[in-house]
C-alpha cells in the first residue's frame, strides 16, 4: 500500500509541475499576444506578428492547469477552520476530513465520467476548437485523465485518513 501511496503521490506532483509549465506558458502567449497588437497598432498594422489562436490557447490551457493541479492540491490546500471542531478530539478531526474528502472522490468522479461522454460526443461528432481546430477529444481525454486523478488523490487521502491516522497529518 505504501509503495503504490509514493508512486501516486510522485504522479500527482508530476502533474503538479505540469500545471506550473502550463501556468508560465499562458503568461508567455498573453505577454506575446498583448506586444505583438503593440507592435501591430504602433506601425499602423505594417508590421504584423499577430497570430490566431492566442484567446483559446489561454481558455483551455486555463482548464488544464487547474486540473493537473488539483490532484495533488486536493490534500494540501484545504484551510480547516476550528471554530466549531477545536474541542474535537484529533481522531474525529481526521475522521471529518476523511469524509470532506469523499465529496472531492465524488466530484473528481463525476466530472471525469462527464468528460469521458464527450470524449464520444466530440469523437462522433468530429468537434474541434474554433481558431486551432484541435479536436476537443484531447482535451477532453487530458482533462478526464486529470478529474480520475483527483477523485482517486481524495480516495487514497480518506482511506489514509480513516485506516492509518496516528495523530499526524497524512494529506
Amino acid at each position: 500500500m505504501m509503495a503504490f501511496s509514493r508512486l501516486f503521490d510522485r504522479i500527482t506532483h508530476a502533474m503538479h509541475v505540469i500545471s506550473g509549465v502550463i501556468l508560465v506558458s499562458m503568461m508567455f502567449i498573453t505577454l506575446a499576444d498583448v506586444l505583438s497588437r503593440a507592435l501591430f497598432k504602433a506601425t499602423d498594422g505594417s508590421v504584423d506578428l499577430t497570430f490566431i489562436g492566442g484567446v483559446e490557447l489561454i481558455k483551455y490551457g486555463l482548464l488544464l492547469m487547474v486540473v493537473f493541479a488539483l490532484p495533488y492540491s486536493v490534500g494540501r490546500s484545504q484551510v480547516i477552520v476550528d471554530l466549531f471542531t477545536d474541542n474535537f478530539h484529533p481522531r474525529i478531526k481526521a475522521l471529518l476530513e476523511g469524509f470532506y474528502m469523499l465529496g472531492f472522490v465524488l466530484l473528481g468522479a463525476g466530472m471525469s465520467y462527464r468528460f469521458y461522454e464527450a470524449i464520444g460526443n466530440a469523437e462522433m461528432s468530429g468537434e474541434t476548437t474554433q481558431d486551432l481546430l484541435i479536436p476537443l477529444t484531447y482535451l477532453y481525454g487530458l482533462t478526464s485523465f486529470a478529474t480520475a486523478f483527483l477523485a482517486l488523490a481524495a480516495l487514497l487521502i480518506s482511506f489514509r485518513l480513516f485506516f492509518f491516522w496516528k495523530g499526524e497529518n497524512l494529506s
